[in-house]
């Protein structure tokens, strides 16, 4: 009986830092947030490993699961373990996604416009602007901040603006 709560107690934890491995960045790297050099930090390290070690820490939820399962005296009483193998099924799923992609979507069907029909740019709007050859562009802030990246032509070179 000391063992089987041990493992339930080791298969929650699993499932609970599993799901914490994955959460945490998607929370911490959210658009139009204010996001600070510590948090883009935990986020990239957790993101970096994340991929390997809930799918370790998986097959170690299955190993105690397999544990439970066998010292259970009937069937039914192990109904409960579908929900931490499930959170822990979702965040190895989860960790192999690149949920930035969905967070921060590319601008699909790209439209510029001349400076006399930019009326949705206001005259104190922050803008990226590029120079090249002589021809000229801005880009607004408040839109690259959603879409991060922009490809565009400017004066007969390619470039790709970002931030």
């Amino acid at each position: 009986m000391r063992n089987k709560l041990l493992n339930w107690i080791l298969l929650v934890i699993i499932a609970i830092t599993t799901f914490a491995m994955v959460a945490i960045p998607a929370y911490l790297i959210q658009p139009f947030a204010p996001q600070t050099e510590n948090a883009l930090t935990i986020s990239y390290y957790l993101r970096s490993w994340s991929p390997i070690l809930t799918v370790v820490v998986a097959i170690f939820a299955v190993f105690l699961s397999v544990q439970i399962w066998r010292n259970s005296k009937y069937w039914f009483t192990n109904i409960p373990l579908i929900l931490p193998l499930f959170i822990v099924g979702f965040s190895v799923w989860f960790a192999q996604q690149n949920h930035f992609l969905w967070m921060f979507n590319p601008l699909k069907n790209s439209a510029y416009a001349k400076i006399s029909e930019a009326n949705f740019v206001k005259d104190d709007e922050m803008v990226l602007a590029v120079n090249i050859n002589g021809e000229s562009v801005a880009y607004p802030v408040l839109q690259m901040a959603y879409h991060h990246v922009v490809q565009d032509v400017v004066g007969g070179q390619p470039i790709t603006a970002t931030y």
